[in-house]
């Protein structure tokens, strides 16, 4: 993160991750599940399905749905977010290259 004063103001940019800047553990983890849900709720919104609808195309129940899209997502693992996209009718695609640094990094490319 980085500190700068404009107008007399501290201003500090932060990463790219705001868990990582809050000191959370498993930031990138969190930042992965954050922008799947993302995209689950865009997916409903753009098939206009209701909360029960979208539930059980994903398998789910519906207060999980809501505890989702009200950003309560800690029970919930990247895999079953993933098996919920491809159930609203999303291809997932996971790639896997050799890091330049000594220890890689997990990222999320939505499409």
């Amino acid at each position: 993160m980085k500190n700068k004063i404009i107008n007399g103001v501290e201003v500090i940019t932060g990463s790219n991750n705001v868990y990582a800047d809050l000191g959370l553990e498993n930031a990138e983890k969190l930042k992965i599940k954050t922008g799947l849900i993302i995209k689950i709720i865009k997916a409903m919104h753009t098939q206009e399905l209701t909360q029960d609808q979208a539930a059980k195309r994903m398998g789910i129940s519906q207060p999980k749905v809501s505890e989702m899209m009200r950003g309560n997502f800690t029970n919930v693992s990247e895999r079953k977010l993933m098996d919920c996209l491809t159930k609203l009718g999303y291809d997932i695609e996971i790639k896997v290259r050799p890091s330049k640094a000594l220890v890689g990094n997990m990222m999320l490319v939505v499409c």
